[in-house]
């Protein structure tokens, strides 16, 4: 690599340099890497060190306001390559396989038709198969594969910043550094334990952001190279928020905001005329980028992204976000933001995020949690992700940046609670929000049926969607069982499984509507079957129901499979009997090599994951990686 110095100080006279050539469309590249928030140097962290991104912030507009959709790469990237919200596409979960419309183009597809040569390094995840849809999607992919004269549309992704790497807290991954950050002088959020250890993990963090920012400067001295700073514009982002715990895979600010370096040269400064300073705090989220990256390249948005090009005029009011199923722990959790206010509705409060699976059991900031945890010595930010969510949780961000004070029942924010959840009712709706069918629901109609997800879900008529999302607000809330008698009766399939997350979140007395609970086993919709046995083994160890749970195990669609194991992990103790069939029949099945347990990366891993925890809930020694 050439001397960076040098490439700066390129950067800085290109004005000089291209009055007098033609201006075609831009080459358009994107560095994008996992699992941090905006801690650069250039977004005044203190304790980072990232010369390189620094140097590019002075020169680039740097976003304060950046929010990926999701807090898990899955779905954020789905997101971001599609244009469309993960949650329409029923994208959300990780990780899975998603039918998606015939029609539907994604970024690339419709660069690669405006002339564009299309390449991703290396790392894809967007739920749906990517094939077909690069020029070239490989490790070697590079711009520098393209045909001669062509502009190119080229990714990078490091992966470097992963939360593997940072819990693994492995020296090879840190080789190339001459300074390593001092755990002593590390600055905890309030969520994480304060121990020599915990801060070892958060030091290390920061020494694999140093890695990254020179990979970073690796690409741009490649871009020199070929002479073509001046021809192209540079995103560098990250995918979503800190790889630990209370980051993520958590529904707030701190899993869903990110950096986001905007590096326009000059000749195409025009582009972005709308923003004058070297700093925006314009709301924006991964749905957009999709539309952004086409109108800089003079190309027509396609009419099915929801996004919008975030340099245009109008600045958005609101940013949303989504928690669905990561791995084998389920959740339903939306978002809102308006510039301050965070809105955050737990559709599932009853399940805490720090749930008794192997994906919280494994080693690095995990098992410090869950050592300290053992020992009684947590803090109570900390203890907290082990406890029930609040229904609603609404921060202000301004005056609590580090999200540890709920003014959902402040009665002085009565007004602004309504506001935000008035909007995201309303996108709920507009958008058929999928996570409302559940992951079961939404793949069984969408096989039926012959259609995409996204298809299935716009096929209900607005009405049916109201009582759907009406009923999915109740759960928390219910004061009495009688509330959800009727609703387990419904003709929606979504509404009777909804009303049965209700009954499974109602601590009180359900003697009253155990008839339907039976009959509700031989729902025509395994989701519902399989979330009635649950309930019943819960609550009375019924033998019909284990019967019904241990035929769900068996059935040949994965993902009703999925969800049964997950119900099996939640009996604890209770799915002993369940055990044997396991053993002999269902674990069998979903075995292979994948961390030398399971089968696939996507749905099988996740079934064996779900019933090894249950194995290991019931005293069983499970030889599960950790």
């Amino acid at each position: 690599m050439k001397n960076i110095t040098y490439l700066f100080l390129l950067l800085n006279c290109m004005a000089c340099n291209n009055s007098h050539k033609e201006v075609r469309q831009p080459n358009i590249l994107w560095i994008s890497h996992e699992d941090l928030g905006p801690i650069y140097g250039a977004y005044g962290d203190d304790y980072a060190n990232t010369p390189i991104l620094d140097q590019l912030a002075e020169k680039s507009i740097r976003f304060t306001q950046v929010f990926s959709n999701a807090p898990i790469c899955a779905p954020a990237r789905s997101t971001l390559i599609t244009g469309i919200y993960a949650s329409s596409l029923g994208t959300q979960h990780l990780r899975s396989d998603i039918p998606v419309p015939e029609q539907m183009k994604i970024l690339p597809e419709v660069m690669r038709e405006a002339g564009y040569y299309t390449s991703n390094n290396v790392k894809t995840d967007y739920n749906f198969s990517y094939e077909g849809r690069w020029d070239e999607s490989s490790k070697e992919a590079h711009w520098r594969n393209r045909p001669d004269g062509k502009p190119f549309f080229s990714v990078f992704n490091f992966m470097i910043t992963h939360e593997g790497p940072t819990n693994a807290l492995r020296p090879s991954d840190t080789s190339g550094l001459k300074n390593f950050h001092d755990p002593k002088k590390a600055n905890l959020p309030p969520h994480l334990p304060d121990s020599p250890k915990m801060r070892e993990i958060w030091a290390h963090m920061y020494d694999l952001l140093s890695v990254f920012d020179q990979q970073v400067g690796e690409l741009l001295g490649q871009l020199e190279e070929d002479g073509l700073l001046e021809e192209t514009i540079v995103f560098v982002f990250s995918d979503h928020g800190h790889g630990l715990p209370g980051h993520k895979r958590w529904l707030d600010n701190a899993g869903l905001q990110v950096p986001f370096l905007l590096h326009v040269p000059e000749k195409y400064k025009n582009l972005v005329g709308n923003i004058a300073a070297p700093e925006s705090d314009r709301l924006v989220s991964f749905v957009d980028f999709a539309p952004t990256t086409l109108a800089l390249a003079g190309v027509s948005v396609p009419e099915i992204m929801e996004g919008v090009n975030f340099l245009a005029e109008e600045e958005r009011k609101y940013v949303f976000g989504y928690r669905d199923r990561a791995d084998d722990v389920y959740e339903v959790s939306r978002s809102v933001f308006d510039g301050r206010h965070l809105y955050i509705r737990h559709f599932m409060p009853h399940l805490p995020y720090y749930q008794n699976a192997l994906i919280f059991n494994k080693g690095g900031s995990y098992a410090e949690i869950n050592r300290l945890r053992e020992v009684g010595d947590l803090p109570e930010a900390t203890r907290k992700m082990f406890t029930p969510k609040p229904v609603e949780i609404l921060y202000d961000l301004k005056t609590d940046p580090l999200e540890q004070h709920n003014l959902a029942n402040d009665p002085k924010f009565k007004n602004k609670i309504a506001e935000l959840a008035d909007k995201l009712d309303g996108w709920m709706i507009e958008n058929r929000d999928t996570g409302l069918l559940s992951e079961g629901l939404m793949i069984q109609q969408a096989s039926v049926n012959n259609a995409s997800v996204y298809e299935v879900s716009r096929a209900y008529p607005e009405a049916d969607f109201k009582v759907i999302l009406n009923v999915a607000k109740m759960v928390g809330k219910i004061k009495d069982v009688s509330q959800v008698m009727p609703y387990l009766e419904s003709e929606i399939d979504a509404v009777r499984f909804w009303g049965l997350v209700g009954i499974d979140a109602y601590e009180g007395e359900i003697d009253a509507i155990f008839s339907q609970l039976y009959g509700m086993l031989s729902d025509e919709a395994p989701a519902v079957a399989i979330k009635a046995a649950e309930i019943l083994i819960k609550r009375e160890e019924n033998k019909l129901a284990y019967k019904v749970l241990g035929e769900m195990l068996l059935l040949a669609d994965e993902v009703q499979v999925l969800q049964a194991a997950i119900s099996v992990r939640q009996l604890g103790a209770k799915a002993n009997p369940l055990i044997p069939l396991i053993k002999e029949e269902v674990f069998p099945k979903y075995s292979g090599d994948i961390w030398g347990r399971y089968r696939s990366w996507s749905y099988p891993m996740f079934i064996g994951m779900a019933l090894d925890q249950a194995q290991i809930n019931c005293g069983l020694d499970i030889p599960v990686k950790k």
